[in-house]
């Protein structure tokens, strides 16, 4: 094998470096010196095979050159890394923690009707859904609600424009629903009891908006039909209710009082659960706060939905989500869950 000048190969390799224009090429010099079959590299592999005597000459100034050239790519590739270096476009830290997705949430209303689903489910009860534009007969007529009742007028509904609205009957004239009791007889139409169902959904009012009242808002009714249904029963289904969803004990009491469609009514009160019945603005200083009303089904509801009161007997319960949600969450004014305000729905 011909002696290669270990000089020779250190000129070559510092020209070549000097000439090196980017890091592929500065690359390029180390393969072909320093690489696993560089020159170099060669040369050492080969001292095996010399006396011992040459063998320490040769070795220690082949690894001499070795370093040299080494400190020469090193200090040439800082260089390049400076020059070049361009973190916009060509260089990543995998190590940076990543940015942070912006995450949506649930409105504070979703989160209350999932809950009362959900309790209501794990009672045995369905959630069914009905229409938003409703006849007056459903809305009206069919829940014992008379021709001269005060919510038929405009100020507390909003009807729909239909051509010679005079000349239909009520079974045709249109409205947007404003409770969500209608689903009531329509659902009694098409299912035979015993039933347990929970119907949410949005209702429609003429009224004037301010803290505690919308135009638009949600309404959760509840209907149980069977044999021997009583009040007993509807007291110990809300009392389970209220207390899973405020998530804790809580007194009740049923006021008597009169809706159309429920013979006897009740208004049902619970303790206040912000001063714990020790008086404060929000129960004006009674203790009690008011939060839906109820009753059991009266038989003219019975009969307009095609079945026997004296063979049926049940109750039905109205609530708005919004209220729930208000005491829930401590919210004074019901025209934030509408404001699209990002500062009131960033706490839920």
């Amino acid at each position: 094998m011909p002696k290669i000048n270990l000089k020779t190969i250190k000129n070559r390799a510092k020209k070549e470096i000097k000439k090196a224009a980017d890091l592929k090429e500065l690359n390029g010099v180390f393969n072909k010196y320093l690489g696993k079959r560089g020159e170099l590299t060669s040369v050492l592999r080969s001292l095996k095979t010399l006396p011992e005597k040459k063998r320490k000459e040769r070795g220690k100034l082949a690894n001499k050159i070795k370093r040299e050239i080494e400190e020469i790519i090193n200090e040439k590739k800082k260089n390049f890394q400076v020059s070049t270096f361009k973190p916009q476009e060509e260089w990543i830290d995998v190590t940076r923690p990543g940015k942070k997705p912006i995450l949506g949430h649930l409105h504070p209303l979703t989160q209350v009707k999932r809950d009362v689903e959900e309790i209501f489910q794990s009672m045995g009860f369905s959630v069914v859904e009905g229409p938003e534009i409703e006849t007056e007969w459903y809305n009206f007529d069919a829940l014992n609600v008379p021709k001269d009742h005060p919510a038929r007028d405009m100020q507390d509904t909003f009807w729909i424009r239909q051509e010679n609205k005079e000349k239909l009957t009520d079974k045709k004239r249109e409205i947007m629903r404003t409770h969500t009791s209608p689903v009531q007889v329509r659902y009694m139409e098409k299912n035979q009891p015993p039933l347990r169902i929970i119907i949410p959904g949005r209702i429609f009012r003429h009224e004037a908006t301010d803290s505690r009242n919308e135009m638009i808002f949600h309404h959760i009714e509840g209907l149980m039909v069977d044999k021997n249904i009583s009040l007993a029963n509807f007291k110990a289904v809300i009392e389970e209710f209220l207390r899973r969803l405020f998530r804790k004990e809580l007194k009740i009491r049923l006021i008597p009082t009169f809706f159309p469609f429920v013979e006897p009514g009740v208004e049902i009160d619970i303790s206040c659960i912000l001063c714990e019945q020790k008086g404060c603005s929000v129960c004006k200083n009674t203790g009690w706060l008011e939060v839906m009303g109820a009753g059991m089904v009266h038989p003219n509801v019975f009969k307009n939905s095609g079945l026997n009161p004296k063979d049926w007997q049940g109750f039905a319960f109205g609530v708005g989500m919004e209220r729930l949600a208000m005491l829930k969450y401590k919210i004074n004014d019901i025209r934030l869950f509408h404001s699209g305000d990002l500062r009131f729905f960033n706490q839920f």
